[in-house]
């Protein structure tokens, strides 16, 4: 059943969302887009509703609200779409800070809402099968485990100046930290943090006012020890991860687009990404899996409380860095 759908933000991510919508048959999909130029483009380019503030739909009803603004403005776009009973979909993070967020999670309980953090690679067939290869034991418990995402931030949206964009901002909640899905997917992977040490900075000639680089260690509630690298500065993009385990190791690199799984009882086995795969099918596959829990009323894999939880990661690791010490979460 088609939903009446509203986008906070036309951005990359809003935009992506919305042609995403269109393709999977949803027709009633409206944007609010602040930027007068970008929401004059979005309404020719997709013939749909483009408003310029919250203000103006005052009075409209929405079944679902897609929060793509940026972070800074998260939880205020979440408490009105919360407040006039909209499911919610959320970009990650959920906030830029933890203030409100309690406030949040008691709306979205009292009106019994489903809702979602973005999480797009948790949709990636190569995580999940990292996932799964973990989850049945194929290398045994985890003692370990390392992460990194860096790319440098002007190559993110080279049609713009990064500058500009939220990512380089202190005051719309940018960071390396709070852009970071890393923090959610290896707690996906391995479960509760009981603490972490993080040291993290601006250490390139970016004109940002936020760190560009970080360094997390975590301690797992399972015992398992793991490192996240972060950076806005490789000029060569790299995202991968490692695991290490009582009989083996898995290894996923995205620029190898395949998974290694070595055991000393099986040898090697790699587990390919299809060559004609598009990296915005994970995209698809999470928005189609969102709107079924929203149509079925049943929980997703990142609702706002996880969401809240992985904020909370993300906030220790920054009082980590500026107080020189570990966080006990």
């Amino acid at each position: 059943m088609m939903k009446n759908i509203l986008i906070i933000g036309g951005g990359s991510i809003g935009k992506r969302h919305l042609r995403n919508l269109l393709s999977l048959g949803e027709r009633n999909v409206a944007v609010v887009e602040t930027n007068p130029e970008r929401a004059e483009a979005d309404k020719k380019e997709f013939n749909i509703p483009v408003y310029n503030s919250l203000e103006e739909i005052f009075d409209k009803k929405f079944d679902v609200v897609f929060v793509c603004s940026p972070s800074v403005y998260h939880l205020e776009n979440s408490l009105w779409a919360a407040g006039k009973g909209s499911d919610l979909f959320i970009e990650k993070p959920l906030s830029h800070n933890l203030a409100r967020v309690d406030k949040l999670i008691d709306s979205v309980r009292e009106k019994k809402l489903i809702t979602m953090v973005g999480s797009n690679w948790k949709f990636y067939p190569l995580f999940q099968k990292m996932k799964e290869l973990i989850d049945v034991g194929a290398i045994g418990k985890v003692l370990s485990a390392r992460c990194q995402f860096g790319q440098y931030l002007p190559d993110w949206h080279p049609w713009e100046d990064y500058q500009h964009g939220y990512s380089a901002n202190k005051k719309l909640g940018g960071g390396i930290l709070l852009d970071s899905h890393e923090f959610d997917y290896l707690s996906w992977f391995l479960g509760d943090v009981k603490k972490l040490s993080c040291f993290a900075k601006k250490i390139s000639s970016l004109k940002i006012d936020v760190e560009d680089v970080a360094e997390i260690i975590l301690e797992f509630k399972s015992g398992a020890v793991g490192e996240i690298h972060l950076d806005y500065l490789q000029r060569f993009n790299q995202r991968n991860f490692e695991f290490f385990g009582e009989k083996g190791t898995i290894i996923w690199d995205t620029n190898l687009k395949k998974v290694v799984l070595m055991t000393k009882d099986r040898g090697q086995e790699e587990f390919f990404l299809d060559s004609a795969y598009d990296v915005n099918t994970m995209y698809v596959e999470e928005v189609r899996y969102f709107l079924a829990c929203v149509e079925k009323r049943k929980e997703t894999i990142t609702p706002v409380g996880k969401g809240a939880q992985i904020l909370g990661l993300i906030m220790a690791a920054k009082e980590s860095a500026e107080k020189d010490r570990s966080v006990y979460l």
